[in-house]
C-alpha cells in the first residue's frame, strides 16, 4: 500500500525549468476514476505521473462511460476520461471536438477494443483447423453442452448485455444451429469467465465470445477463431449490432477505438501534460497481463499502479521525456 500522500508541490524545485513552467499552468485536473479495472488503473497511473511530474493538483472523482462522457460533452468536466469507448457516445464526443469543447488526445488501447469468438491455444496445437470457423463447424461435436448431450455449446453472453445481441446475430450469420450448436446463456460475467477456467482446468473443448483487455484472456491463452470474411464494417455497425437485424452476414468484429479524452481547456493550459496523455498506451496483452495481476492480487487501481510503474518502466518511459523518467523512480522508490 501507498505510505504517503503524493507532494506535488515539493517536486517543482528539483523538477527540470520546462516542467516546473508547465507545472505552474496546470492547476487543479480532475480525472474520471472509471469503474472496471483497466480504467481505474490508467487513472491511478496518470494521477501519479500529472502530479509527480507536471504539478498538477489532481482529483480522481467516479465515473462511468455515459455519466462521465455526458458530463464532458454538456459541462465541460471531468478533465480527462483515461479509458473511454468512444463509439458509445461517437457523434456526440465528435461534435464537443469539432465546437473545440474536447479532444482525442490518444489511443489509450493501441489495437482498440478486442472482440471474437475464441478456443483455447491448446485445443488449436492439437488440431490447427480448429483456429478456423471451418474447423469448428467440422467437429461441432467435441463442444459439449452442459445440459444436453445431444447439442454442441457455443457461449454468448448474458442477457440484457450489448454483446448479447451481436454475438447471436453472428451465431445466425454463421449457421452454427445448423451444425448441432446451441447458444448458451452464461448468465453473467462471472458465468462466462467460470466456464472457460473450467473447460481450461479440465483440458476440455471450449468455444464462445469473449473481448480483450480482460483479465480472463490475460489468465487463459486463447485464439480467436478465423471467420474468413475479413471486417465488413458497414454491415457490422447497421446489422450486426441491431437487435432488429433480420439477415445477418458474417464479418469479423472490428476494433473498438478506446481513446484517452479531454477538456479543451485543459489541453490548453497544460500542453506538456496532455503530451504525456497522447503518448500513454497500451497494448491489449499488457493491459490482458495486468488485468489478470490485479484479479490474482484482489488489487484496487493504487496498488496496481504501484506495480506497473514498478515492474513496466520499459514500457511507461517512453511516453515521458528522459530527463524525468529517473525523477519518478526516486518518488516510486519512496512510497
Amino acid at each position: 500500500m501507498l505510505k504517503r500522500r503524493f507532494s506535488a508541490a515539493a517536486l517543482l524545485v528539483s523538477l527540470p525549468f520546462a516542467v516546473a513552467v508547465s507545472a505552474d499552468e496546470c492547476g487543479d485536473v480532475t480525472i474520471a476514476d472509471m469503474n472496471w479495472n483497466s480504467a481505474t488503473l490508467i487513472a491511478h497511473v496518470d494521477q501519479f505521473i500529472l502530479q509527480n511530474v507536471f504539478g498538477c493538483h489532481v482529483e480522481l472523482v467516479p465515473g462511468d462511460t455515459m455519466a462521465t462522457g455526458t458530463s464532458m460533452v454538456e459541462k465541460g468536466e471531468p478533465d480527462i476520461a483515461p479509458e473511454m469507448w468512444s463509439n458509445s457516445m461517437r457523434q456526440a464526443f465528435d461534435k464537443g471536438v469539432e465546437e473545440k469543447r474536447l479532444r482525442y488526445a490518444g489511443n489509450t488501447l493501441s489495437e482498440g477494443g478486442e472482440e471474437g469468438f475464441w478456443v483455447p491455444r491448446y485445443m488449436v496445437e492439437k488440431d490447427p483447423d480448429l483456429k478456423t470457423i471451418k474447423g469448428i463447424k467440422n467437429q461441432s461435436a467435441i463442444f459439449r453442452h452442459p445440459e444436453d448431450a445431444s447439442l454442441s455449446a457455443f457461449y454468448g453472453c448474458p442477457a440484457g448485455w450489448n454483446c448479447q445481441i451481436n454475438a447471436a446475430n453472428l451465431f445466425r450469420a454463421l449457421e452454427l444451429e445448423e451444425y448441432g450448436f446451441d447458444l448458451v446463456d452464461p448468465g453473467s460475467g462471472a458465468g462466462m469467465s467460470g466456464a472457460i477456467a473450467k473447460a481450461y482446468e479440465r483440458g476440455e473443448a471450449w468455444f464462445g465470445y469473449y473481448w480483450a483487455p480482460s483479465a480472463v484472456l490475460g489468465k487463459y491463452d486463447m485464439v480467436k477463431v478465423d471467420f474468413g470474411s475479413g471486417v465488413d464494417i458497414d454491415e457490422f455497425i447497421n446489422c450486426t449490432t441491431k437487435e432488429d437485424c433480420e439477415s445477418p452476414k458474417v464479418t469479423m468484429y472490428p476494433p473498438s477505438p478506446v481513446n484517452t479524452i479531454t477538456t479543451e481547456g485543459f489541453a490548453v493550459r497544460a500542453p506538456a501534460a496532455y503530451e504525456y496523455l497522447t503518448m500513454r498506451s497500451f497494448t491489449n496483452q499488457q493491459m490482458n497481463e495486468l488485468l489478470a495481476w490485479m484479479e490474482e492480487n484482489q488489487a484496487d487501481g493504487e496498488i496496481a499502479m504501484e506495480h506497473f510503474l514498478t515492474n513496466y518502466e520499459a514500457l511507461w518511459s517512453q511516453w515521458l521525456p528522459a530527463d524525468v523518467v529517473a525523477k519518478v523512480k526516486q518518488e516510486l522508490a519512496a512510497l
